[in-house]
């Protein structure tokens, strides 16, 4: 069965971190571009994070730049991380990853340009 597998979600106190992971079932992610996004009740899918398929390109959402670090177990992404520290009550979220085989910067902010999605994992930050 094709599809991506995210986990580490969690409860957190502000200020506290996780690490969240995103892995394929069924393919490999090698040639492909990895995204983080992010849901809250009554919001619109926000992009937080993705890095390119070689790993060399990394990018960031304004919201979370400077305190979430996307980063790739080796060159194939054969898993993607992404460590979220320094959390706050509005990084609550349903956090979902998925792949895409655009590396285009703007494109890659796109929900609608990826191709899978993971089962989505909760993230819920205590004030």
């Amino acid at each position: 069965q094709t599809r991506l597998v995210s986990s580490g979600g969690g409860l957190v106190q502000s200020g506290g971190s996780l690490r969240l992971s995103c892995a394929a079932s069924g393919f490999t992610l090698e040639y492909f571009a990895i995204g983080w996004f992010r849901q809250a009740p009554g919001q619109e899918r926000e992009f937080v994070s993705a890095i390119a398929s070689n790993g060399r390109y990394v990018y960031y959402g304004n919201s979370v730049r400077g305190r979430f670090t996307i980063s790739s177990a080796d060159t194939k992404n054969t898993v993607v991380y992404l460590q979220m520290d320094s959390l706050k009550p509005e990084d609550t979220a349903v956090y979902y990853c998925a792949a895409t085989l655009t590396q285009s910067l703007a494109r890659i902010r796109e929900a609608g340009n990826y191709d899978y999605w993971g089962q989505g994992t909760q993230v819920t930050v205590s004030a």
